[in-house]
């Protein structure tokens, strides 16, 4: 049985510096607290989301049947992250589409929609932001900050950006940088956004339009990413959607119609994708993945970069993994171990690829059951 979440908002007048040069004022971030804060305001853990992920990371919505967060699973009370100890944060980032201010909304500065004039935001942007937020909540230090995939991005770069401001960071199913083949799928993925006529430049919602062509092909070139070659075969193989009746193969000798249920599959996820996510969000936050890169800074020296991180590490990977593979999350570890930090690994082999680390894998729920049990205290 899950508990109701709330969403909460907060307005920020002043600006926010950007990496870019640029500011952002007058900003709104959406998010959701769990638990209750201990007197010594010390038991914080803030959760970062990854790209079509949001504020509303555990419960459910009053009056609204299958709302529950993203990572529910994970977090709540008698969870592996258990809300019965911990103060839970989630904060959807600027430029997201899920309530913080992001390209739908007005510009202060021109009173005209953002659209494509919102500026480039980064990983290390949203951790500057999330930072001001903590300000306002009156909490000085995290007791961890955990994330998956590009929320494992965010909580690497807390620990280099606020270093004293956190005890842990639980970092799943990430990487230090995108490899140059993850770079070339955002690419793709992005190029099907901004060639859709519906696109507009990016000020679509001034033609009331939405660019949903290319969202669809956007998010079924991620959906592939997303998943193991052994589940997609398990769940799909060569299957057929409908075959036609006497013929002996079961074709129908179509170059248009959807024959093969991993076809109708990806339709099916790029069409539901393409009515609730925002283009010019899409085009941002797969950027901001492109651009982390904390050893760029550092000669490409991982392990200089990672000098800087003063806490304890729990990090956790999966096997079938290749879009950000175990090898990523070990030249992390390799990193951390250089400057003789604190570090838990857990490698687990599980067959669900990158989507592994929002599932439930029992061995994967213990381990972070675990660490947050025997190392966190509450």
């Amino acid at each position: 049985m899950s508990f109701l979440a709330t969403p909460q908002f907060m307005t920020f007048e002043s600006p926010l510096p950007l990496q870019s040069g640029a500011s952002i004022r007058n900003y709104t971030l959406a998010y959701e607290t769990y638990g209750t804060l201990n007197a010594e305001r010390s038991n914080a853990v803030l959760i970062c989301h990854a790209l079509n992920a949001s504020h509303h990371v555990a419960g459910v919505y009053e009056g609204q049947p299958k709302s529950e967060g993203w990572w529910d699973n994970m977090i709540g009370p008698g969870k592996p992250v258990d809300t019965n100890r911990y103060f839970v944060i989630g904060v959807n980032n600027l430029g997201s589409c899920f309530g913080s201010t992001g390209p739908m909304h007005v510009n202060p500065d021109t009173g005209r929609v953002y659209g494509a004039d919102f500026p480039v935001v980064t990983v290390e942007d949203w951790v500057n932001a999330q930072a001001r937020l903590l300000d306002a909540l009156g909490i000085q230090q995290l007791a961890a900050v955990m994330g998956g995939s590009l929320g494992g991005m965010q909580a690497l770069s807390w620990t280099l950006q606020y270093p004293d401001r956190m005890r842990h960071a639980v970092v799943v199913a990430s990487a230090p940088n995108l490899n140059a083949e993850n770079i070339a799928f955002n690419e793709v993925a992005r190029r099907a956004i901004v060639t859709d006529p519906d696109f507009h430049g990016g000020h679509f919602y001034e033609h009331n339009v939405v660019p949903k062509r290319g969202l669809r092909i956007a998010r079924m070139i991620g959906h592939i990413t997303y998943l193991s070659d052994d589940v997609m075969n398990e769940k799909f193989g060569r299957q057929l959607r409908e075959a036609v009746v006497d013929s002996a193969t079961g074709y129908r000798y179509s170059t248009q119609d959807v024959e093969f249920q991993i076809e109708s599959y990806l339709r099916y996820q790029g069409d539901k994708f393409s009515e609730y996510f925002d283009a010019n969000t899409y085009l941002l936050i797969t950027r901001a993945l492109d651009y982390f890169d904390p050893a760029r800074s550092h000669g490409a020296h991982l392990s200089a970069a990672l000098a800087q991180a003063q806490c304890r590490f729990l990090l956790v990977s999966f096997t079938t993994d290749w879009r950000f593979s175990p090898q990523r999350s070990r030249e992390i570890v390799k990193g951390l171990l250089d400057n003789r930090r604190d570090v838990s690994y857990a490698e687990i082999d599980a067959p669900h690829g990158h989507d592994a680390f929002l599932l439930d894998d029992p061995r994967y729920l213990e381990v972070v059951r675990a660490y947050f049990n025997h190392k966190v205290p509450a």
